[in-house]
């Protein structure tokens, strides 16, 4: 169940796994919003980095302010890499809060050195640094982790820069599965179909991805391996097969099967075998989500005349209401610390809202009126979202104040269905 979006209008696929293809799938980022606190950080170009097939400070550089929470400094006319001891009276005139730098070096080998240090201009404090070997594939993998550090040891909470997105695309008659990073760069296609693909969902490993296929012409629940591009099938009953979610644990997903006539949510081992249905009524119960603590299951279901998220225990129960403005609210998605609600609803074309479940206060994020399944970061502090601007389907990621927004625009075709993976393990 969700909005009539020209994205969400062909729901049959089949696909098959796919180790050659070339990553076309490349995005531009554009951040079109302000934040109201933002902390200023310099950012100085690391040594070296001039030779390298990745500037890595632009990419922390653009990682940082995409979370919406920091400001770049000009760091312009300024040697600086991690051995450096900086005069930190040059860097308050700049205004700046906290230092970063670092160096790049190519080895005999091939591979490459990262070195970073980050200092606490306002303290005089210097906060650590990190050291990678990486092969020139993982220099975006090392500046993102480099990110992440910065982000911890400012804000006090964890980066998500070097976690991966999960998302679909069209283009003519083929659909693909891609696996990018955080930024949208270096995606890796997974799954390629002349039909469609919907719902990936993240296993809590970050290991696999279940997701919906149309191959035997019914929707069909697989679970694919991402590094070995293997799959197996979990749900094919009678009807239809769709909207799996992962239990925290990793041990069961959540299904939407019409094997009993109904639309109705069952739990299913992640090893396959016999479903147990958890809701019990004529209506459509679809699209089904756990809290963080596995506890409950939030679901859309129509049993109230139109369509509105509601909570049950994880085992089944009575169903609670939770959504009541508007009159079609869709596409739940939890925070990781299960305070906030995501969903799409259409007071006035299908938005982006974020509701304090603990208080009921809402927030409408978007100004744009085909919004479509959100994903929270694993750290809680951005979702993505698809969308439509210009004429063409983007993704977004957004604050949760709505503030700061960066648009990820493939290319060519329409792109749908995205979904944040958890911290690599």
């Amino acid at each position: 169940m969700s909005p009539p979006h020209p994205v969400r209008r062909a729901l049959l696929g089949s696909l098959a796994a796919v180790s050659s293809l070339p990553a076309l799938a490349q995005f531009r980022v554009e951040v079109s919003g302000v934040g109201l606190t933002q902390l200023p950080v310099a950012l100085a170009p690391f040594r070296g980095e001039g030779g390298s097939p990745q500037k890595i400070s632009a990419i922390i550089r653009a990682d940082l302010e995409r979370s919406g929470q920091f400001r770049a400094v000009n760091a312009d006319g300024q040697a600086l890499d991690e051995t450096t001891r900086p005069d930190m009276q040059v860097w308050r005139q700049r205004l700046a809060d906290a230092l970063a730098g670092g160096s790049v070096t190519r080895q005999a080998d091939g591979s490459w050195d990262v070195r970073f240090r980050l200092w606490d201009v306002v303290r005089d404090q210097d906060l650590g640094g990190l050291g990678y070997v990486v092969p020139q594939a993982d220099l975006r993998l090392a500046a993102h982790k480099i990110a992440d550090y910065i982000h911890e040891k400012l804000t006090g909470q964890p980066g998500a820069f070097s976690t991966r997105l999960a998302y679909v695309t069209k283009v003519g008659r083929r659909f693909r599965l891609w696996v990018a990073d955080a930024d949208g760069e270096n995606a890796q296609p997974a799954l390629t179909s002349p039909e469609s693909i919907i719902s990936p969902a993240w296993s809590p490993s970050g290991t696999q991805l279940a997701y919906v296929s149309f191959e035997s012409r019914k929707p069909v629940v697989y679970v694919h391996d991402v590094s070995t591009g293997r799959r197996r099938m979990l749900a094919n009953f009678k009807g239809s097969n769709s909207a799996p979610a992962w239990a925290p644990d990793g041990r069961s997903l959540a299904v939407t099967l019409t094997r009993d006539r109904f639309s109705q949510v069952y739990m299913i081992s992640a090893s396959g075998g016999e479903p147990h249905r958890l809701t019990q009524s004529q209506s459509i119960d679809t699209e089904p989500v756990f809290s963080p603590d596995g506890s409950s299951i939030y679901f859309v279901s129509d049993r109230g005349g139109a369509p509105q998220v509601y909570r049950m225990p994880a085992g089944g129960g009575n169903p609670q209401r939770v959504t009541f403005n508007g009159n079609y609210s869709v596409s739940p998605a939890l925070s990781p610390d299960g305070r906030l609600l995501s969903y799409i609803s259409r007071p006035q074309g299908f938005k982006l809202q974020v509701m304090e479940l603990a208080t009921g206060n809402l927030t409408s994020i978007t100004d744009t009126n085909d919004d479509e399944s959100p994903s929270f970061a694993p750290n809680g502090r951005l979702i993505v979202y698809a969308t439509r601007q210009g004429g063409r389907d983007v993704l977004m990621t957004t604050t949760l104040d709505g503030k700061v927004k960066t648009r990820l625009t493939v290319q060519g075709g329409d792109i749908r269905e995205p979904s944040w993976g958890p911290f690599r393990r």
